[in-house]
């Protein structure tokens, strides 16, 4: 009895025959040979090489010896084909991949959507320019020279120049000049219409119209030119505000004539020594204290006008009377310098007071003793 009938591989046009061993046995079965080669894309080199390995593993059924050397040498021709093949292909989709993506691009760039710079372009140097770091607690700004000063975090870049110096100067050094002090409460009270910035700018005018915050001279000052409309004083605050300079600068004169100066007086509250507040960062200093709350009620006790617990506590930042620095500041440490070094002045001048008292009282004694003996 022969063996199975043979067909050809569908994968390759020549490949070797080889047994088909049907369902029902060696059963003469439709030979496949009159079957139209496949049209399909020839497959991958691999695929070729399993065909090749199972037409080895699929002897025939009756024994028969292996195809033909013939098949064998076509078999690699085969192959050698495909993989020829197989890289002219490969090369083929690399080239076409890539012509695709250039020409891609080139459209994109040519509608402006995209630009590549070339990998040879000079790129332009970057010059670092000198800023202003602000961190939590202060602010960097540029160095003056060679020095760099830190300070409070409202100290921003785009601060205005005579903020910044008042803040460097001024702002929270203790004060004790009577004149000073009125001029820094006026100030103050026209923050609820105006910025420091803006304040500062129109200091000298506020000096003029005020005779040098002078309270005794101010206080004499006519209230109806003061708020006529188109005056010099009308353009800097409301007639509200101006009335109530004049009137404070009255009741101040009574402050001096009770306690022998308003800065007795205003000091008092804090016992003749600045509140020391070590704030790290903004959002920790208030815009009201319960200090600033007594001063404010005794103030409006005694006549004084506008002069509300936040105006006051204005007020005490600016004159000293506490150190709302941030402690990162450079500032912070100078006002506790300064008002260490007022302390030892009234000290040592209560000190001297006290001793120059005790001489006269010695004195006036020897010469009681003296006018008695004589007697």
């Amino acid at each position: 009895m022969s063996g199975g009938p043979r067909v050809r591989s569908m994968n390759v046009a020549d490949s070797e025959v080889r047994p088909v061993l049907g369902p029902a046995g060696n059963k003469t079965m439709r030979s496949l040979g009159a079957r139209k080669p496949a049209s399909k894309p020839l497959r991958k080199a691999e695929k070729a090489t399993e065909d090749d390995e199972e037409v080895k593993a699929f002897p025939s059924s009756n024994g028969a010896a292996s195809s033909p050397p013939s098949h064998s040498v076509s078999a690699s021709s085969v192959l050698r084909r495909q993989e020829q093949l197989l890289h002219s292909n490969l090369s083929l989709n690399a080239s076409c991949s890539s012509d695709a993506s250039t020409d891609s691009f080139h459209s994109r760039a040519s509608t402006g959507r995209i630009t590549r710079s070339s990998s040879t372009a000079r790129r332009r140097p970057y010059t670092s320019k000198p800023r202003v770091i602000v961190s939590g607690d202060v602010s960097e700004s540029p160095p003056d020279g060679l020095k760099t000063k830190r300070r409070c975090a409202w100290v921003t870049p785009n601060t205005d120049p005579s903020y910044i110096a008042f803040h460097d100067e001024e702002w929270g050094s203790p004060v004790h000049d009577d004149k000073k002090l009125f001029e820094l409460l006026v100030l103050s009270g026209a923050l609820a219409e105006l910025t420091w910035p803006t304040i500062l700018s129109k200091r000298h005018i506020f000096r003029e119209v005020f005779a040098d915050f002078d309270p005794i001279a101010v206080a004499k000052l006519n209230e109806k030119k003061l708020t006529a409309p188109g005056s010099v004083a009308s353009s800097l605050i409301s007639e509200l505000k101006l009335r109530a300079i004049i009137e404070n600068a009255r009741q101040i004169s009574k402050v001096i004539d009770e306690f022998g100066s308003f800065e007795e007086y205003i000091w008092s509250f804090v016992n003749h020594k600045p509140i020391v507040s070590r704030f790290r960062y903004p959002r920790q200093v208030p815009v009201k204290t319960p200090k600033a709350d007594v001063i404010s009620k005794d103030l409006v006790r005694r006549g004084f006008r506008c002069v509300g617990p936040t105006v006051i506590y204005s007020f005490m930042q600016v004159a000293g009377m506490t150190n709302d620095h941030l402690i990162g500041c450079f500032r912070f440490q100078d006002c506790v310098t300064a008002a260490e070094v007022k302390e030892e002045e009234i000290t040592t001048g209560g000190a001297e007071e006290k001793k120059s008292n005790v001489i006269e009282s010695e004195l006036s004694r020897a010469i009681d003793e003296l006018s008695f003996s004589s007697e």
